[in-house]
């Protein structure tokens, strides 16, 4: 049988229509509500049993005395106000009273009193039914202290804290969370940490409520222009809690979240870059000096080579005409010294730095190259615009030679407007993620290239510099081969305007070198 339905009443039962009197005053006494019927002037005629249980006063002490007996005389006497307008204009009336037990103890009363009316409408008795809900309001008081106290410490910790629906939207948040987005101008910054932290929207939890998804990993927020980049270690944790509607009352249904929380260590990570760029200084300065050697050696080499390849030709033309030629003996031994002294300067080379390929950040090299060439920019009086993009993938390569590349465009682009007499002076430097690659862009306000030698800046050993001097250089062929050798490009984009936009794309590589 189901408890749920109703046996088919009986044709006797159907045909009644009241209940005898007795019922009614049974059910009363019987509640589990206390009771009260006074007169129209509030003077109690019947109280039930549960209205002595709950205030001490037994029927004999309450039928004939004024409701307030039970008043505790600190309820608001607007309260009173609002509640004598209602009744007396025939509304029930709903609240809560500070009331007081006959043994002087008060408590809090939910209290409904509705008017009785005679077959006229007029108003003859009020009916007043209350519980004690003491314990019901000290719950709820704790409740909201506790929210309260722990909305007081979350918000004033200097942490970050986020909370994340399945769908990855932030549903909560404290003050430090909300200042870092009016700080760096972001909608939610929260997408923007979980994807520097390598967790992807599409990633699928499969840890534990309680667990943590990632713990302490360090993230860094970019920022456009000279803004210094923010650092936080985050973590990720999974959490869930209980569905609150009717629906699962009887059935058990959670809901999962994501809590984000972030500690900013930007002053900290701004400590140890101090530490790192003075090694960084040494590092580079000794790579450069040695590329330097490399590279007038090789000068060296180059401009002997055509002279005594000139003078082998020679020997080869007289050693034809007269094996005896005196001249063509000593020739043949110029150029045997010669070429000795080549083997001997190309032994002297210092052999190219060894470096491991790993995941680098773009961005950090540039921002590394940035920080090592402040003083010069800041001499020659250049504005630099600095605009990386605030989500970049990593880069597979080699970090020295990448940098050193970069340092050797920015040095050059400095040089470029570093004349005398010349007032544009701005230098423009951005990343972009492209589809399966790496831009990055350098651009001047120098005089530029000619187009027509745009082509042979790549050539070893060519300059648009005029030189007091110096020897020729490198020019863009090292830079081109350090490209080459992360399998990018580079070459000379026609800017919009005077000066010289190097642009430098690389594509994305796994760790065995293969294509991303």
């Amino acid at each position: 049988m189901n408890p749920e339905s109703k046996p088919s009443a009986a044709p006797e039962a159907m045909q009644q229509t009241a209940l005898d009197s007795s019922v009614f005053r049974e059910t009363l006494e019987q509640a589990d509500v206390a009771v009260s019927i006074t007169d129209g002037k509030a003077n109690i005629l019947y109280v039930n049993p549960a209205f002595t249980r709950v205030t001490g006063y037994s029927a004999e002490d309450a039928v004939g005395r004024n409701q307030s007996l039970i008043s505790n005389k600190t309820t608001p006497r607007t309260v009173y106000t609002s509640l004598w307008r209602k009744i007396t204009n025939g509304q029930s009336w709903s609240g809560r009273l500070v009331n007081r037990r006959r043994d002087g103890t008060p408590y809090l009363a939910d209290l409904t009193i509705t008017p009785v009316q005679d077959a006229s409408g007029v108003t003859v008795n009020y009916l007043g039914m209350h519980r004690d809900i003491t314990l019901l309001h000290e719950l709820e008081c704790q409740v909201r202290n506790q929210k309260a106290l722990i909305e007081s410490v979350v918000d004033t910790a200097p942490v970050l804290i986020a909370l994340l629906d399945a769908n990855r939207r932030v549903v909560l948040d404290n003050h430090a969370y909300k200042k870092l987005m009016a700080d760096l101008g972001m909608q939610e910054p929260a997408q923007q940490i979980l994807a520097a932290a390598g967790f992807a929207s599409t990633t699928l939890i499969e840890e534990e409520p309680g667990e943590f998804i990632f713990h302490d990993r360090e993230v860094c927020l970019e920022r456009s222009g000279w803004a210094t980049p923010r650092w936080f270690s985050c973590s990720l944790v999974s959490v869930e809690e209980d569905d609150a509607t009717a629906d699962a009352f009887f059935v058990r249904q959670r809901r999962r979240y994501l809590l984000l929380t972030a500690i900013e260590i930007t002053n900290l990570r701004a400590e140890q870059e101090k530490s790192r760029m003075a090694a960084l200084r040494a590092v580079l300065a000794e790579a450069e000096r040695i590329d330097g050697l490399r590279e007038s050696l090789s000068a060296a080499i180059y401009q002997l080579e055509g002279p005594i390849n000139v003078i082998s030709s020679a020997v080869a033309m007289l050693a034809r005409r007269s094996q005896s030629e005196p001249m063509a003996q000593a020739l043949a031994d110029a150029v045997a010294a010669g070429q000795a002294a080549l083997e001997n300067l190309r032994s002297e080379i210092p052999p190219a730095r060894f470096e491991e390929r790993e995941a680098v950040s773009v961005n950090e090299l540039l921002r590394d190259v940035l920080e090592l060439s402040t003083r010069s920019l800041l001499a020659a009086g250049i504005v630099v615009n600095w605009t990386p993009a605030s989500r970049l993938p990593s880069l597979l390569g080699y970090p020295n030679r990448l940098r050193t590349m970069f340092k050797a465009l920015v040095d050059n682009a400095l040089e470029a407007m570093n004349v005398k007499g010349w007032r544009e002076r701005e230098l423009h430097l951005s990343t972009r993620a492209t589809r399966g690659g790496i831009e990055v862009l350098i651009e001047d306000s120098g005089p530029g290239i000619p187009a027509e030698l745009r082509l042979r800046a790549f050539e070893p050993f060519f300059s648009t510099k005029k030189g007091g001097g110096r020897h020729l250089g490198t020019g863009l062929s090292a830079a081109q081969q350090t490209a080459n050798d992360h399998g990018g490009l580079i070459e000379i984009d026609e800017a919009a305007g005077r000066g010289c936009r190097i642009r430098l794309s690389f594509p994305l590589r796994n760790s065995d070198g293969g294509l991303a």
